[in-house]
């Protein structure tokens, strides 16, 4: 069954394994922006635990609420270059980083106006690390209670996460502070590599 998802700054892998093992995948392009959503933050695992990398967003003058495709980044300051620095701080070790750094590095360089645009970039750029063909379509307008179709957009909140029970794999500072579930589906590449896609087919929501 085709899935209705939201895009987000490099996915989770929950959001992934519902993609990977989905007939069709739907992109949200006309709800409205919240925040303390995955639309504009990922989780990383770094040498102190869990992480937070946050795009810095600006906000608008207007009154009432603004759509998510027309959010732009705001530059003032180098968050692409904290993003990187981070994970490269976090990751440098793991089997797989040096592998996947040159096809990721131009998202942290390149310069990017609107926050869905980018989303759905990483999401381009992570599909063709892991030699996923995702084809996908985006919405022409917003339904609260679409028919036909799974809506998984609850994947978006960040706050409260359910326990999924995925399978267990082996992390950088896993030593040091446990299994940390469902992070940015960079963990899972950086970590499994060319198995990341066998892995997101073997798991379910």
């Amino acid at each position: 069954m085709s899935i209705l998802i939201h895009p987000t700054y490099f996915p989770s892998v929950a959001s992934f394994v519902a993609m990977v093992n989905a007939s069709g995948v739907v992109f949200e392009a006309e709800d409205n922006y919240q925040k303390q959503t995955y639309r504009n933050r990922m989780y990383m695992y770094g040498a102190n635990g869990r992480l937070s990398l946050t795009i810095p967003i600006k906000h608008t003058q207007k009154k009432g609420h603004q759509k998510y495709k027309d959010v732009r980044i705001e530059d003032a300051f180098p968050w692409q270059k904290q993003h990187w620095k981070s994970l490269e701080t976090a990751y440098r070790t793991s089997p797989f980083f040096e592998f996947y750094e040159a096809e990721l590095i131009p998202i942290f360089e390149e310069k990017h106006s609107f926050l869905m645009d980018l989303n759905l970039k990483t999401i381009e750029i992570v599909s063709e690390c892991l030699q996923l063909d995702l084809s996908f379509e985006k919405t022409t307008r917003f339904e609260k209670t679409p028919e036909g179709i799974n809506d998984l957009r609850h994947l978006v909140t960040a706050k409260k996460q359910p326990d999924y029970n995925f399978d267990a794999y082996t992390q950088v500072f896993e030593q040091k502070h446990g299994y940390l579930e469902n992070l940015s589906i960079l963990d899972l590449l950086f970590n499994e590599g060319t198995n990341a896609l066998t892995y997101l087919e073997s798991q379910s929501l």
